[in-house]
């Protein structure tokens, strides 16, 4: 996207690798925020070599990592009741940025017929293991195939925004549901931590979505947002990152009281730390 005629609106720095600082610039007709400079494809992988980058790994080495698990669990039951209510019948179900694989598992034991596609091999091979099945790339899969596709933390990290959007309407079933969760930057947490608020994830997150820029987006390519459920917990592991982005070190304490507010603020505003889209392609 063009950001010659975007107003600037943050310069956030990336703490976990590269310590080099990136600019957001906002998109007052999508309300959403975008990343410059973004990096090219041939370099974009030496940004996800972090310790804090945890979705890509089985590691519970610390207190934070085996928390981090024990709510992954929990959020594993969520997100199988959820793709369990929008169908009446168990189909086909993709998961694009799969990961270790834990959700795709989740799904597999519940009756469902899946299949993921992850492009960090190290991710993927653990999945593997797990007796998980991949793609290699959406391309290879066949037009109107699935039920369900699902993209958990995923599409902020898309380089291609718009093309990623129509392979979404091109592999879905007519009436078959897309469901996508990402970071809210006009959550309570990314107000209060500001260039610290560690979902801004520069410059592996390239794009910052609002409900408004989601809606848009999607409907361009005749894809209704059907509903927006909150995800509570992500106030919290957000704010510990944030603190230790901001002063160093873990704060549980303090980052147990800020996801506490967001969440309490977000019952008011529907603003929470991140949300979950549920669409339907027309």
């Amino acid at each position: 996207m063009d950001i010659s005629n975007k107003k600037h609106f943050l310069t956030v720095k990336d703490y976990s690798v590269s310590k080099e600082t990136f600019d957001l610039y906002y998109d007052e007709t999508l309300d959403m925020l975008i990343t410059s400079p973004q990096p090219s494809l041939d370099n974009l992988g030496k940004y996800y070599e972090s310790v804090d980058y945890i979705s890509h790994t089985d590691s519970k080495r610390s207190l934070f990592e085996k928390a981090y698990h024990f709510v992954k669990s929990i959020a594993l039951k969520n997100k199988l009741n959820l793709i369990n209510s929008c169908n009446s019948s168990k189909g086909k179900l993709l998961d694009i940025g799969a990961g270790t694989g834990d959700f795709l598992l989740t799904a597999k034991e519940n009756g469902w017929n899946t299949i993921g596609v992850e492009p960090s091999e190290k991710a993927k091979a653990i999945a593997v293991k797990k007796g998980v099945e991949f793609s290699s790339s959406t391309e290879e899969l066949e037009s109107q195939t699935f039920d369900v596709i699902t993209m958990w933390h995923v599409l902020e990290h898309v380089p291609n925004l718009e093309n990623q959007i129509k392979e979404l309407k091109r592999l879905a079933k007519p009436n078959g549901t897309i469901i996508i969760a990402v970071p809210n930057f006009k959550s309570y947490d990314a107000k209060y931590y500001g260039k610290f608020w560690a979902a801004y994830d520069v410059p592996i997150h390239f794009w910052h979505f609002s409900k408004t820029a989601i809606k848009l987006l999607f409907e361009k390519e005749e894809i209704k947002l059907e509903k927006v459920l909150p995800m509570k917990f992500d106030s919290f592991y957000v704010s510990l990152l944030s603190e230790k982005y901001k002063n160093g070190k873990m704060n549980y304490i303090k980052a147990f009281w800020i996801g506490l507010v967001s969440n309490w603020k977000a019952n008011r505003s529907l603003e929470f730390s991140s949300h979950i889209y549920v669409l339907k392609n027309n």
